[in-house]
């Protein structure tokens, strides 16, 4: 499958573009898609996970299992009960309600750089109480230091332009011993970059996983009804551009987790001031 126009467009600037470029031009797309397609069947923007232990789900979630489960194996080591949670790049906000609504944090704030985003969401979960939306830059973030027990972080990072300073950030508005749990893609050597830039800043590594499996099969099993669902819901203009960015078939995301090329990981971290 070949990528739309805009896309093709979008991914070369991209690739020649120095970081502060980088953050300008992804928050222009995700606002283009935010602003494309503002139905409520798509709250969630990530690849998906197979869990060989499947989370049990009410039937309101049920058709999100998926998403939601790469949301879990993130985060399911991490007790959320009563505890300040910030969730940076919260998209369309599925995960952060679901969160909230499962797991009992006493507040949850979705982050994200789409102004377009955060103001559906706002409307989307306003009957929530733990639950708020805000915009803000991963980057530099507007909020206050050691004020979260919890930050996470789901295939967001690698939309950012300077990623050790989102990781600084992190470890800036976690309180001692907070917990900080991260899930993306990246190549070998990147990631090996990345775990490096974990241990400078001052995390400690709880755990880490290669979950490329479990997203690929993901990816498989979501792959038609994504597609129909993008054909019914996605104007017909950014449609080859949105298959793109949701890794269907034959997409070059998609082939680069086949051919190895990429690899999703999953870290849980802890500050240890």
């Amino acid at each position: 499958m070949k990528m739309g126009l805009p896309a093709r467009i979008f991914a070369l600037v991209l690739g020649i573009s120095p970081p502060f470029l980088k953050n300008r031009l992804w928050k222009w797309w995700y606002q283009r898609l935010a602003k494309g397609y503002d139905k409520k069947e798509f709250r969630f923007m990530n690849y998906g996970y197979k869990d060989s232990d499947p989370l049990i789900l009410s039937d309101y979630d049920e058709s999100h299992r998926l998403f939601i489960q790469l949301y879990n194996t993130n985060i399911k080591d991490i007790e959320f009960k009563e505890k300040n949670v910030l969730e940076v790049g919260s998209g369309r906000g599925g995960g952060a309600s679901w969160i909230a609504r499962t797991k009992n944090p006493k507040s949850l704030i979705g982050m994200d750089f789409s102004k377009a985003a955060v103001s559906l969401c706002n409307i989307w979960y306003k009957d929530q109480k733990n639950l708020s939306f805000i915009e803000g830059n991963a980057e530099n973030m507007p909020l206050t230091e050691s004020s979260f027990d919890i930050i996470y972080n789901v295939e967001s990072s690698h939309c950012y332009g300077n990623i050790s300073k989102f990781i600084q950030e992190a470890f800036r508005l976690l309180k001692n011993q907070g917990d900080f749990c991260w899930t993306d893609f990246r190549d070998k050597k990147t990631m090996i970059e990345l775990e490096n830039t974990f241990i400078s800043v001052g995390f400690k590594i709880i755990s880490k996983r290669n979950i490329t499996k479990q997203v690929l099969e993901a990816l498989d099993i979501i792959n038609d009804s994504k597609k129909e669902k993008i054909n019914q819901l996605v104007p017909k203009s950014i449609r080859k551009s949105f298959e793109t960015f949701a890794g269907v078939q034959g997409t070059p995301v998609y082939q680069a987790f086949v051919e190895g090329r990429l690899q999703y990981y999953c870290y849980q971290l802890k500050k240890i001031a």
